[in-house]
């Protein structure tokens, strides 16, 4: 798999453009200038996670149009980790079998909480939300327009050239 490759946008703005040439026709989605409504119906926790954290993306200049439904997919994710948690912290990570029964399994729920939870985290990686993914955005203003992204990237220049060793 290997690493994800980081938006054009974000090469030039961290001013390291690796040793690939820079695809400076990659789409530049448009940034809403307020959080829209979700794409879909969303549970009260994730309706408020919506606004929540949709509203930090937007501030940051992180959330575009076409972000919209992978916020939606966290935040689903996110009220089925509250949800879980309830349970778990309700009726514990033990549970009887059957009802009145002294046999104890694994509360169903644990597996759910934890299956969301690493969700959430991929999700949260995504928008460059978790610690060490945030280490490696830069935030900026938008691209107006495609020109400006070429003087970046002719300003930034390629790679330093590495001397060839003697032959």
């Amino acid at each position: 798999m290997g690493m994800r490759p980081k938006p054009t946008r974000l090469k030039i703005l961290a001013g390291k453009p690796g040793h690939h040439p820079l695809n400076l026709r990659e789409p530049q989605p448009a940034i809403p200038t307020e959080l829209p409504e979700p794409p879909l119906p969303l549970a009260r926790l994730a309706r408020k996670e919506w606004e929540c954290i949709g509203g930090l993306l937007l501030s940051l200049r992180i959330l575009t149009e076409l972000d919209l439904s992978a916020l939606a997919a966290y935040c689903v994710v996110y009220g089925r980790w509250v949800e879980a948690e309830n349970d778990l912290r309700r009726r514990g990570v033990m549970v009887p079998a059957k009802p009145r029964s002294k046999n104890l399994i694994q509360n169903p729920f644990l597996s759910v909480s934890n299956k969301a939870l690493q969700q959430m985290l991929r999700l949260l990686a995504e928008f460059g939300l978790t610690p060490s993914t945030r280490t490696r955005v830069v935030a900026g203003e938008a691209w107006q327009d495609p020109e400006e992204m070429k003087k970046a990237a002719r300003f930034l220049g390629p790679h330093p050239i590495r001397p060839t060793p003697p032959r």
